[in-house]
């Protein structure tokens, strides 16, 4: 007897939303926002109100992406009451930008098994309204769900909740920090000047402003898009944040955005009569995750989560990177897409292939988690012109720490859609150096960034340095002298020898021109 046919799993529908608005009066809370994404997804199938009531019964899996601005007792729950949806599945992500694709996978996974019927994906964020009520005094802001006093939301500026650590010791941690780490150890195992890598970066992020500039659910749109020399050019406009990004080189998260898609079944849709030129198949799914302690990676000039999830995610499509037409690289600062385009062999600048369908976390904006939400949902509107058949988003998060790759195309798998996904949580076999909490000897640095006051000042150095014994260590600038020498725009810094002790603080510091005989 013959094996019972498995579902093929298929997009049906894909909504975004964008809140423009400013207003108090017009603050609208993430899920409402979702909610409405929803809506716009259901209305996408291009079914009748009838056939659309009888889709949005069936929905049995509810993901959405957690968001940074509203903390919620339970937002799954919340949003299949909404939808009067008892689904069985409802799964509230991780913080990370991994999130949509991930969520994605795992429902296209229960569809191509059997063991969902509908299933929607969403996300959304509100956290321009949130700024504008927060200034304005009002906060809550009127009429939001009662926030969740028990939980924690997502604090861009309290290092502390990572818990006590060599990262929170020397008060590094955050993604400002830490992708400008790696950005200057990239840079330098390229043998690039900082000028060459300055110019690079510029020329990225002004390519994608001006896929941007044409989006009309980015942030910004309406308004001329970033140039290379605005977006490589430290100004009053344009600050340095941490070296060598200045604010244009940064995510900007002030946003007011949400996504949401509908998956289910070929046969499903073809019972609903959901017409077939709104089916996109995803083809398959991987994500993996390097250490959470960005100190204990094996180096920072390369990503072996990037890399495995690039290699994997093609391989269990069924597909080699010569296939894919089309991607979009996460790029909430240059590094992610560089390091992305150098494993897959791109130039990093002016490919010949689309690298990002939105424009960036900079110039369409940072949609907190969600960002690649939006990206799934453009690439299904892109596959369905049928001008290109497949299509790559890469999806990051933490501090190049979560990734996930996701393929779709408009033709469909030659074999049912992969029961697993095929690499590990997190890459836990990595060779990795010892960690010294405490140093003092001669070093040299590994990689390192400064960060700067508002007013253009540097504010403090970030080190991570390796001894003679090959052990690494974190450490802040130990006086003016290094601190100076370490905002040069000249001079490389990475590999330079100097001299690690322990504050009075307990934390390590590094000067140069200390070098002494231990």
């Amino acid at each position: 007897m013959a094996a019972a046919r498995r579902p093929i799993p298929i997009v049906v529908g894909v909504g975004d939303i964008k809140n423009r608005s400013m207003k108090i009066e017009d603050a609208i809370e993430p899920m409402q926002l979702m909610l409405q994404a929803i809506l716009k997804a259901m209305q996408d199938t291009n079914l009748s109100a009838s056939a659309t009531k009888e889709l949005q019964s069936k929905i049995d899996s509810v993901g959405v992406v957690n968001t940074w601005t509203w903390v919620y007792p339970d937002l799954p729950r919340l949003i299949s009451e909404k939808l009067d949806v008892k689904p069985k599945y409802q799964v509230l992500s991780h913080h990370g930008g991994d999130s949509p694709a991930k969520l994605f996978d795992q429902a296209v996974r229960r569809i191509s098994l059997g063991e969902s019927k509908v299933a929607i994906v969403t996300g959304g964020e509100a956290l321009a309204s949130l700024g504008a009520c927060a200034a304005a005094g009002k906060l809550p802001p009127p009429g939001w769900t009662k926030s969740d006093e028990s939980g924690k939301g997502v604090s861009v500026s309290d290092i502390s909740r990572f818990g006590e650590n060599p990262g929170t010791l020397h008060s590094v941690g955050f993604p400002i920090h830490v992708y400008p780490l790696y950005e200057n150890a990239f840079r330098a195992h390229r043998r690039q000047s900082i000028k060459e890598n300055n110019h690079e970066s510029a020329e990225l992020y002004a390519d994608f402003a001006k896929v941007a500039e044409k989006n009309p659910l980015a942030w910004n749109f309406g308004e001329p898009a970033a140039t290379k020399e605005i977006i490589g050019t430290v100004s009053k406009k344009n600050r340095m944040i941490c070296f060598p990004y200045p604010l244009l080189m940064n995510a900007f998260n002030n946003v007011n955005l949400a996504g949401a898609c509908i998956l289910t079944s070929t046969d499903y849709a073809r019972e609903l009569g959901i017409p077939e030129d709104r089916w996109i198949y995803p083809l398959g799914g991987a994500g993996t995750s390097d250490s959470r302690n960005f100190w204990e990676r094996p180096n920072f000039h390369s990503s072996a989560a990037i890399s495995k999830s690039l290699d994997e995610g093609l391989k269990s499509s069924g597909l080699t990177k010569e296939q894919i037409d089309i991607f979009d690289f996460y790029s909430c600062f240059p590094i992610v897409p560089k390091l992305a385009c150098q494993h897959l062999g791109m130039p990093m600048t002016k490919q010949s292939k689309p690298i990002t369908l939105l424009g960036g976390l900079t110039s369409f904006g940072g949609a907190g988690n969600n960002y690649s939400m939006h990206a799934l949902i453009e690439m299904v509107r892109e596959l369905r012109k049928g001008k290109v058949r497949n299509g790559l988003v890469l999806a990051n998060g933490g501090m190049v720490t979560y990734q996930y790759v996701v393929c779709l195309s408009n033709q469909p798998r030659n074999s049912p859609y992969p029961d697993i996904n095929p690499l590990p949580n997190v890459l836990d076999d990595q060779r990795v150096p010892t960690v010294d909490e405490k140093a003092e000897r001669e070093a040299v640095i590994e990689t390192y960034t400064v960060e700067f006051n508002r007013d253009g000042s540097p504010e403090r150095g970030y080190i991570v340095g390796r001894l003679k014994n090959g052990h690494r260590f974190l450490a802040n600038e130990g006086d003016e002298n290094t601190l100076k020498q370490l905002v040069s725009a000249v001079k490389e810094q990475v590999g330079r020898s100097g001299f690690v002790r322990k504050g009075e603080d307990g934390r390590n510091v590094f000067i140069f021109n200390e070098i002494k005989k231990l």
